[in-house]
């Protein structure tokens, strides 16, 4: 293992990551970016926030790195030993009458806006009416993933808590460049290998990409109330069981994606699911806060099951069980090693071939309850937390929820062009009429 102030060695995920990263700047008008919005009841002051947030992450210099390899091959994160750049805060004002769903269409372009270079990797936002303010921190993924975005702007909120600089700016990383142990390496390949061999054999539903349209993502919010939460997790432990809310909420989802491409009259044996699964070791709450720490599972699932909710579920939870028992999520880490060695170009298209292009239906991640603990940010009460995710394409569509104070929120996201405004209507009444939450027009 190495420990160092200036590398970090990238694991197969990471590089997988860096693959998306490369793959979607070529597709799209930006890499592999997401952006997590914290709404506040209330105008935040745009020049402490900028000060503030300018001395915060200056300390953490790994957020300015690139990547690079050593000479075994190995890639690795190259860590300057210091921030050169102020950090990018961009402050717009909107209409209240044009306010809708908190801010969207001004956090829409933030998120769709590229990094500067390949040396910025975070960038800020302040929207304000004059009313109400939202904050957001778009991010690369590189070195971030969803739940350590919201471990950084935890640990942001702690040392404005406490008046000092708790967060350390000399961390040192511990990693390694994994080169040994091959063997154990090419049984976790086969393994995967045979698992996307097996989802090969159906042609999943998938929904065309546009690539002629202008490489944007849109988005939907739709956000649940405290009672309407507390009714959709009830539901959840009736129908799934208790802790079970992740298959209940993506039951639902498929169900209603199921309404669509029957509009659609779109064909395919099944419905292709890639689903994030947090990997954190829990040894280092500072190192893992950066690079990633996801796996995935892979839920595959008949169209003619479809509309069974209750058969649905089941299936879920069974698929869920036997990839978890057989340590596919570990095994495609171990696997994704052997990757590296692979310039970013071929190692895109080589992740293409086993599915011939169709890499999935729709993406969905559930974070469950959030890491940012907080319910007040520098005086102001913070009313909501959600992401908006750049799904990587394909397919270029996917669903992320989270839970914070109480709510659930749901965001849609889809490259421009695969969906219509009728589509998202369809989709939203479909999933909040399984929900048993619809609201009176």
């Amino acid at each position: 293992m190495l420990a160092s102030k200036r590398k970090r060695y990238l694991s197969g995920p990471d590089w997988v990551i860096n693959t998306l990263d490369y793959a979607m700047k070529a597709s799209t008008c930006a890499g592999n970016m997401s952006q997590v919005a914290l709404v506040f009841d209330s105008p935040v002051d745009q020049e402490e926030v900028r000060m503030r947030l300018d001395r915060f992450v200056r300390r953490f210099p790994v957020v300015a790195g690139s990547v690079r390899r050593d000479l075994k091959l190995a890639p690795y994160w190259k860590i300057p030993a210091s921030v050169k750049r102020d950090i990018r805060l961009t402050v717009q004002r909107a209409d209240k009458e044009a306010f809708g769903p908190p801010f969207l269409h001004h956090l829409e372009q933030s998120a769709n806006t590229p990094f500067q270079d390949d040396s910025e990797h975070v960038a800020f936002n302040l929207v304000t009416d004059g009313a109400r303010s939202v904050l957001s921190m778009t991010f690369d993924h590189r070195i971030f993933d969803a739940r350590g975005a919201e471990l950084f702007l935890d640990r942001f909120q702690q040392d404005l808590n406490s008046g000092a600089d708790a967060a350390p700016g000399d961390m040192v990383f511990t990693s390694s460049a994994a080169l040994s142990r091959w063997s154990r390496k090419f049984l976790a390949g086969r393994s995967v290998n045979r698992r996307i061999i097996g989802l090969s054999k159906s042609a999943p539903m998938a929904l065309p990409a546009d690539r002629h349209g202008n490489g944007r993502y849109r988005y939907q919010l739709f956000s649940f109330t405290e009672q309407e939460t507390a009714d959709i997790y009830n539901r959840a432990y009736t129908e799934a069981g208790y802790l079970m809310e992740s298959p209940y909420l993506l039951a639902v989802i498929i169900q209603s994606m199921h309404d669509l491409f029957r509009s659609k009259q779109t064909t395919g044996d099944s419905y292709l699911i890639p689903v994030t699964m947090d990997l954190r070791p829990g040894l280092d709450p500072m190192q893992e806060i950066f690079f990633n720490h996801v796996s995935y599972l892979f839920y595959q699932i008949p169209t003619r099951e479809a509309d069974d909710r209750k058969g649905l579920i089941t299936l879920l939870k069974q698929q869920m069980y036997d990839q978890v028992k057989s340590n596919f999520p570990r095994d495609l880490a171990e696997a994704s090693l052997l990757t590296r060695i692979a310039p970013l170009p071929i190692l895109g298209k080589l992740l293409r071939l086993p599915m011939k292009g169709k890499m999935a239906t729709f993406a969905f991640s559930h974070l469950g309850k959030s890491s940012y603990r907080h319910s007040v940010f520098m005086g102001k009460r913070i009313e909501s937390l959600f992401h908006m995710p750049r799904v990587p394409v394909p397919p270029g569509i996917g669903f992320f929820s989270n839970y914070f104070n109480g709510r659930l929120n749901l965001v849609l996201s889809h490259l421009d062009g695969m969906l219509q405004d009728a589509d998202v209507v369809m989709i939203e009444q479909g999933i909040r009429q399984r929900f048993g939450v619809v609201r009176e027009s």
